[in-house]
């Protein structure tokens, strides 16, 4: 995290320490009048460090539901509002539902209407059956007269014509018996049409009554209405989305931070981490909780690529509310009786020509990486010798603390003073000391 990332408190919180520990520690200040620089020196100790990830975030329930509305129609009644404790499946509001009730009343009657036909199809069935069944009898009688007329034909008892009629009378009753078939099939299938249209008002009048019910908003869950986006008198439009009527936070004993946190800081973030923060509400207090998870949906503000680092606490009583600022810390690193290099030492460089200072880098032998890219940690502070004369060390860095930084490796030594900055005697009798982070006075 860099310096702009830090809220204004933690910025004026660190440079009143960066300031308070230069002023304490000023080892010599070169006060000649020959125009040379004068430097700042702070001395370098031995202690405990805690490297922290600062970060500011948004209080958050840990489950929030919103509850919202099926149909269209306009509010009549309202029966919870701000920060009303429900249970789930207490009655939240009610919409008018005049125009559903006669829905439900027409899909009713419609659906009769249908029963009905359905009555009607399965009396032609049987009316049709009925002459089936007396067709066929009269087609049994033809063929038997059929076949009489035939054997007192052959016996030459009757003429020929006598038998071409009973033949003929016989093909009529079959005939007969074929289309009264073709009618009881057709009722058939009438019958199978009313029933489905039967099945299918049954499903809207089930829709109907569902869009009935709907017009009494339920809380879907037990929790606490933290949000009520509607008044009586409103007209709820529901035809592409349901719209949210309103927010109902779980439970406010448990809740979570979402910390905003650089790219640069989640390397160093693990789930399961301890963490604290304050809020403005009750800045005397701390709070403690736990980092659940580092989530992956980056996104870039002002160039920054930023992630939310959730933070979950226990809020028994119920003191911190949602929506509130909370300022994190989260413990990186810990490092018990270490050298602590003062981080003004670590950004202070010479006021000298950029080829004199290669120069006096190649003449030291000072890595590259220590001055340019600092990859692995490595880093150049600088000794005064004698009172004037400066010396640049190759060290290697550990964690930080914002104020002071671990030194892994490196010849330096408890109790000596490094540069942490200079100014020049037109600046000394100006009465200008240079503070870390400070920008000058305006005259």
């Amino acid at each position: 995290m860099t310096w702009s990332d830090l809220d204004p408190k933690r910025k004026a919180i660190a440079a009143a320490a960066a300031a308070l520990v230069l002023v304490a520690s000023a080892g010599l200040v070169l006060r000649d009048r020959s125009g040379h620089p004068k430097y700042l020196t702070s001395l370098v100790r031995r202690g405990s460090l805690t490297a922290a990830v600062e970060a500011t975030g948004t209080i958050n329930p840990l489950t929030t539901v919103p509850v919202g509305s099926s149909v269209s129609g306009t509010v009549r009644y309202i029966f919870a509002d701000f920060n009303s404790r429900v249970r789930a499946g207490q009655v939240l509001a009610q919409l008018d539902p005049d125009l559903f009730e006669a829905q439900v009343v027409t899909a009713r009657g419609n659906l009769k209407n249908l029963e009905a036909a359905v009555g009607v199809a399965r009396a032609v069935i049987q009316a049709g059956q009925a002459n089936v069944a007396k067709l066929e009898a009269d087609l049994a009688y033809a063929r038997a007269n059929g076949r009489r007329v035939a054997d007192l034909t052959a016996q030459g008892l009757v003429p020929l014509d006598q038998k071409d009629l009973s033949q003929s009378s016989q093909a009529q009753a079959e005939a007969a018996v074929r289309a009264a078939e073709a009618q009881v099939n057709q009722a058939r299938a009438q019958l199978e049409q009313s029933q489905a249209q039967v099945e299918a008002m049954r499903g809207q009048l089930q829709q109907a009554e569902t869009n009935l019910r709907y017009t009494t908003i339920l809380s879907s869950t037990d929790g606490i209405v933290v949000a009520r986006n509607i008044t009586v008198g409103q007209s709820v439009a529901a035809s592409l989305q349901a719209p949210n009527l309103f927010t109902i936070a779980q439970d406010l004993k448990r809740m979570q931070v979402y910390a905003k946190t650089d790219e640069s800081d989640t390397g160093f973030i693990r789930v399961g981490a301890e963490a604290t923060f304050q809020v403005d509400a009750l800045p005397g207090e701390i709070f403690h909780g736990r980092v659940s998870a580092v989530r992956l949906n980056a996104y870039t503000v002002q160039n920054v690529v930023t992630y939310d680092t959730v933070v979950d606490f226990e809020n028994p009583q119920e003191k911190l509310l949602p929506g509130e600022t909370a300022y994190i810390t989260i413990p990186t690193g810990q490092a018990e009786n270490t050298i602590k290099i003062p981080n003004a030492a670590l950004s202070f460089t010479p006021p000298l020509p950029s080829d004199d200072l290669q120069k006096v880098y190649r003449n030291r032998k000072i890595p590259p990486a220590a001055y340019t890219s600092h990859t692995g940690g490595q880093q150049v502070v600088w000794k005064l010798i004698d009172g004037r004369t400066l010396e640049p060390v190759a060290i290697k860095a550990g964690i930080s603390d914002y104020t002071f930084t671990q030194l892994l490796e490196g010849p330096v030594q408890e109790g000596e003073a490094l540069v942490t900055g200079s100014l020049t005697a037109s600046q000394t009798a100006a009465g200008r000391a240079p503070v870390p982070n400070r920008p000058p006075a305006k005259k």
